[in-house]
C-alpha cells in the first residue's frame, strides 16, 4: 500500500502529484502491460542485447 504523507494545508493538487510519482515508481502498470501479451525469452534476450548495444554507443560518444 502506498502511503502518502500529506501536511495540513498542502494543496491537493500536490499530494495528488506525489502519489503518482511513487505509483509510477512501483511499476504497477508496468508489469501489468507486459502480462498482459506473451513474450518469446528469445525475443527478451534480443531487446535486452539491442539495448545494451545502444547504451554502450551512447556512452562511447559521450567519451568521445
Amino acid at each position: 500500500m502506498i502511503i502518502i504523507p500529506v501536511k495540513e494545508g498542502e494543496n491537493i493538487d500536490k499530494a495528488l502529484k506525489k502519489y503518482k510519482r511513487k505509483y509510477e515508481k512501483t511499476g504497477v502498470v508496468k508489469e501489468l502491460r507486459e502480462r498482459q501479451k506473451y513474450t518469446k525469452p528469445s525475443i527478451k534476450r534480443r531487446e535486452a542485447k539491442l539495448k545494451a548495444i545502444y547504451v554502450q554507443q551512447l556512452r562511447d560518444q559521450s567519451l568521445v
